[in-house]
């Protein structure tokens, strides 16, 4: 290990990312790239604080460069998270992705993706499907019929992420070594807990609580940031977030309903009555909310609608960078994809590279509007790069 990645959202960066960023150092790496999810989150909503500050706030806890997962690479599922994460962090030089994992077992990990990259899962997949399974549970499922105790590694978020990230690294073929690493302190959306004597707590736990609540399980200079950033309007207001929601999913014609990334067996006719009844997003997501599709894929599904993401992306075409430390800027130079830090100048490459920068700044405008102090259009080409 030379040159790590990691994939990640640091919604907000807490004590159990500086952990890793730790780790990862003490593992050898002399520089640590982050691909970071820019404009929205993987969770179906937007960042409880806009990049730049969350940038800044790994830049100073640890990393040596960000680069941005394009919001709509970002809104999408495990699978479509790490299928893209993965080839722009190879992309960019890294020899190594590192990744939190419940059973931080990279061989095991990498059986458990062989195995759902395999021919003999798929109809078995599909029999438990058609029990009223959701994907998740039926794919747990046939995985353990195949392989005894691979079922209980598809069952836990972050050994689900990790696996999908191996599979990305074996299908395409990335120059990547995975390197799972424990968890430490606290589960995903679980209690606070502690590490060797430091408080953690997930980015989850911290998300449901006031700032102040959060100065024992984040480093100090990220609370500072994150107090500045509060000052001046910039945290999430989650009213704002519900009213341009709803705002973008009446407004939109109900024939684009069906051209939604994730729509499929005649959903998009359920999503059309729901926002013409709903009177808010918990009571929309009610409406849409079935045994077969779990709270998660809808509230993807709803972002994807008001920002009209296609069903059919291409690869990440560019490399954002979002900041950087000085002495890693000559990494750069080795990227095999167009690397910059203008977006109006990546979107300039290709058909693919302006398709994506297009949806990516119109959910960096969305994010925008959803601030306690609303901010300007335009971001993602004017906002400058964190550099220290």
């Amino acid at each position: 290990m030379e040159f790590a990645g990691i994939i990640t959202e640091y919604d907000p960066f807490h004590n159990g990312h500086a952990a890793q960023l730790a780790a990862v150092r003490r593992g050898g790496a002399r520089c640590i790239a982050v691909c970071m999810s820019s404009g929205a989150v993987q969770r179906g909503g937007v960042p409880i604080l806009p990049e730049s500050v969350r940038v800044r706030a790994a830049l100073v806890s640890g990393a040596d460069l960000v680069v941005a997962l394009p919001a709509p690479y970002a809104c999408a599922t495990a699978e479509q998270f790490a299928a893209a994460g993965v080839p722009l962090l190879a992309a960019l030089g890294c020899d190594t992705l590192a990744f939190g994992a419940e059973n931080p077992d990279a061989e095991r990990l990498l059986a458990a993706a062989e195995l759902l990259l395999g021919e003999k899962i798929q109809p078995l997949i599909r029999e438990k499907l058609s029990l009223g399974m959701t994907y998740a549970v039926a794919r747990a499922e046939a995985a353990e019929n195949l392989a005894s105790g691979m079922g209980d590694l598809l069952r836990t978020p972050n050994n689900i992420l990790g696996i999908e990230y191996c599979k990305a690294i074996l299908a395409q073929k990335a120059s990547l070594c995975p390197l799972p690493l424990p968890r430490w302190g606290a589960a995903h959306g679980g209690a606070a807990g502690e590490h060797e004597g430091v408080p953690m707590a997930s980015a989850s736990y911290l998300r449901a609580r006031p700032l102040e609540e959060w100065a024992p399980f984040v480093p100090q200079p990220a609370m500072e940031l994150y107090r500045q950033a509060v000052a001046e309007g910039q945290l999430l207001d989650g009213q704002r977030l519900e009213t341009a929601l709803l705002a973008l999913l009446r407004a939109t014609p109900i024939q684009n309903f069906a051209q939604v990334r994730g729509i499929s067996e005649g959903l998009e006719n359920r999503l059309a009555a729901a926002v013409r009844e709903a009177d808010g997003l918990e009571d929309l997501y009610t409406r849409l909310k079935t045994k077969r599709y779990p709270h998660a894929r809808l509230r993807r599904l709803v972002l994807d609608a008001a920002l009209d993401i296609p069903e059919n992306l291409p690869q990440p075409p560019y490399l954002l960078i979002l900041g950087a430390k000085k002495e890693a800027l000559p990494r750069l130079k080795q990227a095999r994809l167009p690397t910059g830090t203008s977006l109006a100048d990546l979107m300039r490459t290709g058909e693919a590279a302006r398709k994506i920068g297009e949806l990516h700044s119109r959910a960096v405008d969305f994010s925008s509007l959803c601030r306690c102090k609303i901010r300007p259009m335009g971001l993602a080409f004017t906002a400058k790069p964190v550099i220290l």
